[in-house]
């Protein structure tokens, strides 16, 4: 797939051409140097190469494109960098960072691995109560976020209880009063930064990155990773989603999300591609399409939610004939939903798998036909298998827990450390040399993975075991169902019976007919015991800022109301 030569990723990867996916699982390797250091050795590296090699296409909301060079990322990143350090940053410091996609998320993450301090990307959704865990749980020291007005007053409220918290800065064009104003401070700072050396040097297993997980139950997991993640995500960008060396890649998501980490910097710079970046107040569908068409990427990804709205819009006079290679992430994608975007775009959806915990799991990595709804086949590096309850390996057809078994290598590249501060919950899933990522799956007998569902998503049915996803997709052939989500309800008799939470198409109404219409549906296109029993309409479901819809808040919202 590559346009031209790329010496960044030759450092890395002893072989980057495969015959077959057998030969791809059996045979790819990653080199991790002890010293690798993303921001040095690819973003600088880059910029020593060819520093007029593009490497960010922005585009606000008006649709305004600008554009940077790894020439630039060096020069904004060491002037960010410089900026950290007088406010106190040293190696091993926490910087929490509530950006969006401006363009100077992209300098904070590579200033902050320059001086080896570790960085907690955070979503604009955070209220005080987020804030005050995660500063107090990782011991921040620095918060760096949007001028929005909301977010600010929720840090300032936030501050006073935040123990370790040294500093707060604001980006933008409206400096927040008492705040650092860091987009002043970088354009007074120096634009060199030399690369530590001796104690303040930083080694490949070195903290780099803290993601806060969202569980669905209890508070936020902290996942630690070392600097070993960004040659996770060679596979993620170059074998799963296509990126191309000068050419851009667009995935669609906040900052705050892990999703970041897989589409819009670790990997895509590795291999050589700009990334392509829509920073966007809200999801609205036309004016996505309107990004799109300005952007021009040569490979999309986006979560299921976002294809599953453009579907609903007209695309007859739309030509995104410049997109090559379309990716799906972060929730599972319908059958459904899968043939209509070919139908209107001629886009085959590669779906892929993962975790906040580690790069891409299981993919579509094209040496093998799609399986609309299926998540496809195991990444290299890691050893995939489906085991039971009892630590034993599931058959073909059997449902059981997605594991990570590792490989001949002591820790599988790009996997998560551990979850900080909390030996006992990393010990409930990680023990005795297997990873239980929580969430389940079946497999073919072509040896395609099917996802079911997370073990707390399950659905304990009169002695039957439902997931939530065949359900949905069940649902989603329906035409009056834009889109929907399918939780557990507790039943006296059954013990938990199936609810649809369903968001209608246009033209369509709420009414009992409807309910009986859609349960008969279900009966005739999945197993009759899966029909949801309970049905309810809303006019939207909550969801994360990146598309993900929040199945935990649909429950406690049914608990509360229980109350």
């Amino acid at each position: 797939m590559e346009t031209m030569h790329n010496p960044i990723l030759e450092q890395y990867l002893p072989r980057q051409d495969f015959d077959s996916y057998e030969d791809f699982l059996a045979n790819y390797k990653v080199n991790e140097p002890e010293s690798f250091n993303f921001a040095y050795d690819v973003v600088d590296r880059w910029a020593e190469i060819d520093e007029n090699k593009e490497a960010l296409v922005w585009c606000n909301d008006d649709f305004q494109i600008s554009r940077y060079t790894f020439g630039d990322a060096k020069r904004l990143s060491n002037q960010a960098a410089n900026v950290f350090k007088a406010a106190g940053i040293k190696k091993g410091d926490v910087v929490l960072l509530i950006l969006k996609q401006r363009p100077e998320v992209w300098w904070c993450i590579t200033a902050l691995c320059k001086i080896g301090a570790v960085c907690i990307p955070g979503t604009f959704q955070l209220t005080k109560k987020d804030i005050v865990y995660r500063c107090n749980a990782a011991e921040v020291s620095m918060i760096v976020a949007v001028d929005d007005e909301e977010i600010v007053q929720h840090i300032k409220d936030s501050a006073p209880e935040c123990k370790t918290l040294k500093a707060i800065a604001t980006v933008g064009d409206n400096p927040a009063e008492g705040c650092l104003d860091f987009r002043a401070e970088m354009k007074k700072a120096r634009d060199e930064f030399p690369r530590p050396i001796g104690a303040e040097a930083t080694n490949i297993h070195d903290t780099m990155l803290i993601y806060f997980s969202s569980g669905t139950t209890g508070m936020p997991k902290m996942v630690l990773h070392n600097h070993s993640l960004p040659l996770g995500h060679i596979v993620t960008a170059k074998y799963w989603q296509h990126v191309q060396n000068g050419k851009i890649h667009m995935t669609q998501t906040d900052s705050g999300w892990a999703k970041f980490a897989w589409g819009k910097i670790y990997g895509q710079w590795l291999c050589g591609a700009a990334v392509g970046a829509y920073d966007t107040e809200k999801f609205i569908p036309d004016r996505m399409l309107k990004a799109i068409l300005a952007i021009r990427p040569t490979t999309f990804c986006a979560p299921a939610t976002i294809y599953r709205y453009l579907i609903k819009e007209d695309l007859s006079g739309v030509d995104l004939s410049f997109i090559q290679h379309a990716c799906v992430a972060g929730e599972p994608l319908n059958p459904e939903v899968y043939h209509q975007i070919l139908q209107k775009t001629g886009l085959a959806l590669h779906e892929g798998f993962g975790q906040s915990e580690g790069s891409v799991l299981l993919a579509n990595f094209g040496w093998f036909p799609v399986k609309p709804g299926s998540m496809g086949k195991p990444a290299p590096l890691y050893n995939i298998k489906l085991m039971d309850e009892d630590g034993q390996e599931c058959a073909d057809g059997i449902v059981g827990n997605i594991c990570i078994t590792g490989t001949d290598q002591q820790h599988p590249t790009g996997l998560f450390l551990e979850y900080y501060h909390d030996p006992e919950v990393t010990k409930s899933c990680w023990h005795d040399g297997i990873y239980n990522t929580g969430d389940m799956a079946w497999r073919d007998a072509d040896g395609y993975y099917w996802f079911v569902g997370r073990n707390d998503d399950i659905i304990k049915c009169s002695g039957y075991r439902i997931g939530p996803f065949e359900v949905e997709s069940a649902l989603l052939e329906h035409p009056s169902v834009l889109e929907c989500a399918v939780t557990a309800v507790p039943d006296p008799m059954r013990g938990q019976v199936v609810k649809a939470t369903i968001v209608l198409a246009k033209g369509f109404c709420a009414s009992s007919e409807l309910v009986k219409e859609l349960q008969n549906h279900v009966k005739r296109v999945t197993a009759p015991y899966k029909y949801p029993r309970v049905v309810e309409f809303v006019e939207e479901l909550p969801k994360t800022i990146s598309g993900k819809i929040r199945r935990n808040q649909i429950r406690l919202n049914d608990h509360q109301a229980r109350q």
